[in-house]
């Protein structure tokens, strides 16, 4: 599948960079004492657990920033349901390049595979709505690239990916200001004098505040911590005139009811912050 757009090569060589300076620093110095210089050697990443594998591309290319000898034969792309026992792919080339790599590329797909996996479970309950699966913000700092990027090979829709790319106006934010219509008014006169192209999102908490945001002519209201029957009523308020986000405390098994209330999208903090690391291993080629 396509890198999504976040996923640039400057924040793909800043990433691997950092990471590799984190655990490497003067020297992997089990793999300098123990393993000859000219060594070659070939190493299978083996799959242990059922899972929609995620972070085929990113290791492939940690692999050769490392080192550009290094030669990576895949046979599982980002995004296929893999099988315990499914190989994923080979490497072959320094054995030092290997075993320097090796936790950095596990820790990667572990983490992304984990998170791909979640996110397709919980988007496959959404099949036959028009209601989109959108993760958050609550991601691991300085991981969010990979953690964002994993949501969408597992099916689901991004939402905003940082506080730059767009307004969302949440209840501090509205308190601070005193009401909604404060908020939006300031938002939008910034947007104007900035002439930033952003889209303005408002969190709402009641249909009070739901009637409020739709006066005030924003991008998307967010249902905030809503019953169905609360929601169901703010989404026929709106009836159509903006986009709609159910948010809060929202589990698999609600996730069909919550889509039945015609949202436009439902957005889901666990994706990323909740998903289990899936087990995966890189194994010496005998």
């Amino acid at each position: 599948m396509k890198r999504p757009s976040y996923v640039t090569d400057k924040a793909l060589k800043t990433f691997i960079k950092n990471a590799l300076e984190e655990d490497i620093q003067d020297g992997d110095h089990s793999t300098l004492s123990t393993i000859p210089e000219d060594l070659q050697q070939s190493a299978k990443l083996l799959v242990k657990q059922d899972c929609i594998l995620a972070g085929v591309e990113l290791a492939e290319i940690i692999f050769k920033t490392f080192d550009k000898n290094l030669k990576v034969e895949t046979f599982i792309k980002d995004g296929v349901p893999c099988k315990v026992g499914d190989i994923a792919l080979i490497v072959t080339g320094s054995a030092r390049s290997i075993l320097s790599t090796e936790r950095f590329v596990l820790n990667c797909m572990q983490r992304m595979s984990g998170i791909a996996t979640l996110t397709h479970d919980w988007d496959s309950r959404l099949i036959g709505t028009k209601t989109k699966l959108l993760d958050t913000r609550k991601t691991t700092p300085n991981f969010r690239m990979c953690e964002k990027w994993a949501v969408a090979i597992g099916g689901g829709t991004n939402h905003r990916y940082g506080l730059y790319d767009m307004i969302m106006l949440k209840d501090n934010h509205i308190d601070y200001n005193g009401s909604i219509t404060n908020a939006v008014k300031m938002a939008k006169d910034y947007v104007k004098k900035t002439k930033k192209k952003l889209k303005i999102e408002v969190e709402t908490r009641n249909l009070e505040e739901v009637q409020e945001a739709i006066n005030a002519k924003v991008d998307r209201i967010m249902l905030d911590n809503m019953d169905v029957k609360m929601m169901k009523k703010a989404v026929k308020m709106i009836n159509g005139s903006t986009e709609s986000e159910a948010s809060g405390g929202i589990t698999r098994d609600m996730l069909k009811e919550i889509a039945s209330t015609g949202v436009t999208y439902i957005s889901v903090g666990a994706l990323t912050h909740s998903a289990e690391n899936i087990d995966l291993s890189l194994k010496a080629v005998k």
